[in-house]
């Protein structure tokens, strides 16, 4: 893996470990000589994971809609930083750029992002590793929903599979780079319950 999208909130949390591995994140990916693609924002854990990338020198590109940019939450140390028209671009970009994605804790854009990505490749428009860095447990309940809806017969177990959770960025890592996407339609019938 050369590139990693890595999505998450534009607020810190509740939480000082949420920043802390947000950090420790964009780090790992730096040593790891894996560029950082993400949002393009200097706030939230969005800017601690690229200063995390950046402390160790780390490539970093950030993608960011230009009304926020009007916001002045650009990040202005970025090893590029690419400006799109729409929130739609930026995703379609941020996927065009990465071999893998991670999401961290964060609210409903962290959330329509990641389930854009994996519906991408459920459909299989990607074969790319799609990741949770589970930090103290913030998607436990997303986690346990999406096991949910294996068993009422809304999602395929293999297609749960795509989604690769870890609380260690190591073994999230290895994970991803050892990844396999399913080989079977997303569609269920009632034959297949």
């Amino acid at each position: 893996m050369k590139r990693i999208t890595v999505f998450c909130g534009s607020s810190l949390g509740t939480e000082k470990i949420f920043e802390l591995k947000a950090r420790e994140l964009g780090k790992r990916l730096a040593l790891e000589n894996i560029e950082l693609v993400y949002g393009g924002a200097s706030i939230g854990l969005m800017g601690a994971v690229a200063d995390g990338a950046l402390s160790v020198g780390g490539n970093v590109i950030g993608v960011l809609p230009k009304f926020l940019r009007l916001k002045e939450i650009t990040h202005e140390k970025l090893t590029q930083l690419i400006l799109v028209d729409t929130m739609h671009e930026r995703k379609t970009i941020m996927d065009d750029l990465c071999d893998g994605v991670i999401s961290l804790p964060g609210g409903f854009g962290t959330l329509e992002e990641f389930f854009e990505m994996l519906t991408w490749g459920q459909l299989g428009l990607h074969k790319k590793p799609i990741g949770i860095l589970n930090v103290n447990g913030f998607y436990d309940e997303l986690i346990s929903l999406m096991d949910t809806m294996v068993k009422k017969g809304f999602l395929k177990d293999s297609n749960r599979q795509m989604v690769l959770v870890s609380d260690s960025i190591d073994h999230l890592l290895e994970k991803m780079k050892t990844y396999q996407a399913p080989s079977v339609g997303k569609w269920i019938t009632k034959e297949t319950i």
